[in-house]
């Protein structure tokens, strides 16, 4: 993909990144003051208006707005990969509590996104490099939703420390055994996507950049390979050793960190830091 020049937001994606925002923000007031059915309806909402600005502003929807994509949008669509997973969740753990979590993190990526827009995307070099693309950003969801629950078992494991009564059950609505569970589940379904998007760089790099364009062993990369061996060592230590609580979560957020500045932070240090268009 040929990054050119710098992306000029256009009034619409304005005013529809500030409803998206809004709406999240409707959603978390809901959470704390509304039904949950209530709640979950404001939340589907978002979750579709979302949808929209990011197939408006990186689809090539938009008549008057070239697509763009950047640090921050990567942000967003992870963020909109986030909300995917906990609509789902909730439907079969209707007890989930983390409405402020994900639509609060998500109304912050889209107002980034208005902040930084990235760059215009003039043309793709082939067409399997979206699906490449996509495969990294879904790893970047399922990554970021596991840190979202292992904050949230870790929250619930002090609570149950200072209230020995809570019976196993805290802010989060789910049982600590529970959050610890779906953290690992996210963390294998993650660690998948990302090892077919690395093979996927590495094997046939020239089908998906071009001719020429070959494995090149520069900052994204390395940092996602480090990142790859870390939730492996995090996988391994689990199966193997039984880590479980601070120590699974440590390495967890060690290895999230690492991916995320494999393309978020090279992206963020050449368009903000440095002022570079690649």
């Amino acid at each position: 993909m040929i990054l050119a020049t710098t992306a000029t937001l256009s009034v619409s994606s304005l005013f529809l990144s500030l409803g998206v925002a809004v709406t999240y923000a409707i959603a978390m007031y809901a959470g704390e003051r509304g039904t949950v059915i209530a709640t979950r309806r404001v939340l589907w909402i978002a979750w579709f208006l979302h949808a929209v600005l990011l197939a408006w502003s990186m689809l090539g929807l938009s008549p008057i707005e070239v697509p763009h994509f950047g640090f921050a949008a990567a942000l967003s669509v992870t963020a909109w990969l986030m909300l995917t997973v906990y609509l789902i969740e909730s439907h079969l753990y209707p007890q989930l509590k983390a409405v402020w979590a994900f639509a609060g993190l998500a109304a912050v990526t889209v107002l980034m996104s208005l902040a930084f827009p990235g760059q215009v995307l003039h043309h793709s070099v082939t067409p399997w490099l979206p699906l490449h693309w996509a495969l990294g950003l879904a790893s970047y969801g399922l990554f970021a939703a596991a840190v979202v629950h292992a904050w949230l078992m870790m929250r619930a494991e002090s609570q149950m420390r200072t209230l020995p009564n809570a019976a196993n059950h805290v802010n989060s609505g789910l049982p600590l055994l529970t959050l610890e569970r779906l953290t690992f589940r996210f963390v294998l379904a993650g660690f998948v996507l990302l090892t077919a998007t690395l093979l996927a760089g590495w094997l046939f790099s020239e089908t998906l950049y071009g001719p020429g364009k070959v494995w090149q062993w520069n900052h994204k990369t390395i940092f996602s390979v480090l990142a790859w061996l870390a939730f492996a060592v995090l996988l391994i230590g689990r199966a193997r050793f039984g880590w479980r609580g601070r120590t699974a979560v440590r390495v967890l957020y060690s290895a999230a960190a690492l991916l995320l500045l494999a393309y978020v932070g090279s992206r963020f240090v050449l368009e903000v830091l440095l002022g570079r268009v690649v």
